[in-house]
């Protein structure tokens, strides 16, 4: 595993706000952002960053265009938006087409923050009903990135994860149980 933490990426779709819901009480504040890009219905009106603040003391922000990650941060893409990030590791929102039917598209986000951050990008694949995060995970692979896919066992809707391994050489698998503590060594804890 690498030593040095750039940016650590959370992508899901069904199934995962239950499995992040069980990571956030026991994360201690980040030496690096953490990013979660999770497919969910287009509102006017977005209550994840609410829902995740109460169950983290970590800041969490919803993401708005050149929104400057920074450590020790929480950060949810919007609904209805591919989320880009930029070489001075500001984002931009985007509302092209969608991709594997989701906007915003874990691919996107995840090959766009493995370009700026290269072999210090994590990504985690969690539950979900399609293949989007894949192609960002073999992205993330190929910048000598790390990557994590949940424990398809564990999982409400296991084809996104179960994808990721059978189509990316896969460092680790894990159980929700085991993701804070992961996350939390990744700090130094």
């Amino acid at each position: 595993m690498k030593e040095t933490v750039g940016i650590f990426l959370i992508g899901g779709s069904a199934g995962s706000i239950k499995v992040i819901l069980q990571v956030l009480p026991e994360l201690v504040k980040p030496k690096f952002p953490i990013l979660s890009v999770l497919h969910r219905a287009p509102s006017a009106q977005s209550v994840l960053q609410d829902l995740f603040s109460s169950y983290t003391d970590v800041p969490v922000f919803e993401i708005e265009d050149k929104t400057i990650l920074e450590s020790g941060n929480i950060y949810v893409a919007p609904a209805d938006y591919h989320l880009l990030i930029e070489q001075d590791r500001s984002t931009t929102l985007d509302y092209s087409e969608k991709l594997n039917y989701s906007r915003p598209s874990i691919d996107v986000t995840f090959v766009s923050a493995a370009q700026v951050y290269k072999e210090k990008t994590f990504g985690l694949l969690l539950s979900g009903a399609n293949e989007d995060g894949v192609k960002g995970l073999n992205y993330i692979k190929s910048q000598k990135g790390t990557v994590l896919a949940q424990d398809p066992g564990t999982c409400e809707v296991e084809y996104m994860p179960k994808q990721a391994i059978l189509k990316v050489a896969v460092d680790l698998v894990v159980k929700p149980e085991e993701i804070a503590m992961f996350i939390n060594k990744l700090s130094g804890l």
